[in-house]
């Protein structure tokens, strides 16, 4: 067995916990808290490890040899949007794009296999197409899609697509990015989420290279996203004096994430990817 496949066993076991239970108009697995108080019959969907056996529907297994159980629309389905970074910014390292794609594809695939609904959206990057699927039947092939994107070579600026592009009917907003952006503008994205009663998540994802630099002597910086450079002298006060300006931005962001009902999560490229899903999502309650 391989990593992937040992990965999608795990998260096939978790379910995202979104404190709204707000009722979208499909029905889907989760159980509301009075699960019996209405029985209108919905639809029937496969049997999965870890359902009520007393919900399986013997007359259906007699035909088909096969089980299902039946659905309700008791039964509440999330919409679940997950916005990946992809400007420049992002994937002009190799590793740290690689990490995001990852983490992105995980809470995709954790969606799709409690058969929820599931927007997935690249943003900023020209010729990338969101993915709007539902249901555990999506969840293996949208994994391996999101994996494989391939960034574009261009790209606009991420919290400006995201405002345009944001969808206003889902329960919860998942955001990857590095956050490098003006905090002004960070808050103004918080403010509308917010109006829009949707809760949200930022995954704050930031390179090795990003936090603590290695360079030295004379050297030419170029913007990623404007391709404007400029010329530095890495001396080592230079480099403590950004450490520390990135550090207060880092403490600022999340600040104002909580402040605005957000869920910050800092998601460094060194992190285990394993750790940030099965152990920093658990101790926030975000899992279960």
């Amino acid at each position: 067995m391989n990593s992937h496949q040992i990965l999608l066993g795990k998260l096939q076991k978790r379910k995202i916990a979104v404190k709204t239970r707000k009722r979208g108009f499909h029905s889907g697995s989760r159980q509301s808290h009075k699960f019996g108080s209405s029985m209108e019959f919905s639809d029937f969907r496969a049997y999965q490890p870890g359902d009520d056996i007393r919900q399986i529907d013997w007359n259906v297994f007699g035909r088909t040899q096969k089980h299902y159980i039946k659905r309700f629309l008791d039964e509440q389905e999330l919409s679940i949007a997950v916005y990946l970074d992809a400007t420049s910014s992002m994937t002009k390292m190799v590793a740290k794009w690689e990490y995001a794609k990852a983490l992105a594809a995980a809470l995709s695939f954790m969606v799709l296999s409690g058969e929820d609904r599931l927007l997935f959206s690249p943003v900023s990057s020209a010729g990338l197409q969101p993915i709007k699927r539902k249901g555990s039947v999506y969840s293996r092939r949208t994994f391996m899609e999101i994996q494989k994107i391939e960034p574009s070579a261009m790209s606009n600026n991420f919290l400006g697509s995201l405002k345009d592009t944001l969808s206003r009917h889902q329960q919860l907003a998942v955001i990857i990015a590095d956050g490098f952006e003006p905090l002004q503008e960070w808050e103004s994205l918080f403010r509308k989420l917010r109006g829009l009663k949707q809760e949200f998540w930022l995954f704050q994802v930031q390179a090795d290279e990003e936090m603590t630099p290695s360079y030295s002597g004379d050297v030419k910086l170029i913007d990623s996203e404007t391709g404007t450079a400029v010329n530095v002298s890495m001396s080592p006060a230079v480099l403590a004096g950004y450490e520390k300006r990135l550090k207060k931005h880092n403490e600022q962001l999340e600040i104002l994430c909580k402040r605005y009902g957000g869920q910050y999560i800092f998601a460094p490229e060194t992190r285990d990817l394993q750790t940030v899903l099965f152990r920093d999502l658990y101790a926030k309650g975000l899992v279960r």
